[in-house]
């Protein structure tokens, strides 16, 4: 079965030299298909024109808290019509951050909590960034019992990682945990269940250790399976099967 890279950003202008070279060598690395999440109300043209392109892109669009400046009211009111009119299969990127102090937190959560009830209003999975905020995540989505989606990048605590899945939530999986000293990270993924893991690259950010201080991309997928499967012991076909039905089982691909 063929790995699904659930969190690419491949409309990012890191791209733009050879975007076209990288979605042909998908089969290469057998990977085949891809969610782009956009992150602000300009970037949702190019992830639409990307998807309506290459069948094997997925849209997915939201309002993302590193970019809080540029989001305007009015945009919210245009997210529900823009997901179904573009067979949206998440939104997001959303959530909040609170590792840079200049965002505000206030308004963070006003955005997200919005984001949410449009995925809870169409039956959508959210794609939720939560840097240093998994608590304040939580306490928002234990508000709406049919909220679901997946944590990107979750770098949390074994604790935060069980309430986002007994909350219904999956957990992506990326580069972080082939670093070292990332052995938080590592012991709570070891101990989640398999049937809420899916992989992501983020890329062009967050490369593997093998890769440290490169642009990212989707062709480091398979290393941070290996990766996963050497930490929880299993074998890499067992990785690629679950976490791949996890992905369609989410996203309904």
């Amino acid at each position: 079965m063929p790995w699904i890279d659930t969190h690419c950003h491949l409309d990012a202008p890191e791209f733009d030299a050879d975007r076209t070279t990288i979605l042909a060598q998908m089969q290469t690395h057998n990977i085949q298909a891809l969610i782009l999440p956009a992150v602000y109300y300009s970037e949702w043209p190019a992830v639409v024109h990307l998807q309506q392109h290459h069948p094997q892109c997925y849209a997915s669009f939201g309002f993302h808290p590193l970019y809080l400046a540029q989001h305007q009211a009015p945009q919210l009111s245009e997210l529900k019509p823009w997901l179904l009119k573009h067979h949206a299969v998440a939104v997001g990127e959303c959530g909040l951050d609170f590792y840079l102090p200049h965002l505000e937190v206030k308004l963070q959560e006003e955005w997200f909590v919005a984001q949410i009830r449009v995925a809870c209003e169409l039956d959508l999975p959210l794609i939720i960034h939560a840097r240093r905020s998994a608590d304040a995540v939580l306490k928002y989505l234990k508000r709406f019992p049919s909220a679901r989606g997946v944590i990107h990048s979750f770098a949390g605590s074994t604790q935060q990682a069980e309430s986002f899945v007994k909350q219904g939530f999956y957990l992506g999986v990326g580069g972080t945990i082939t670093y070292e000293r990332a052995q938080r990270l590592r012991t709570a993924i070891q101990a989640m269940p398999l049937e809420r893991l899916v992989l992501e690259t983020d890329a062009p950010d967050q490369p593997d250790s093998q890769w440290r201080g490169k642009r990212n991309d989707l062709s480091r997928l398979p290393v941070i399976a290996q990766q996963l499967a050497e930490l929880r012991q299993e074998s890499l076909s067992t990785i690629e099967y679950m976490t791949t039905a996890n992905a369609k089982d989410l996203f309904k691909l």
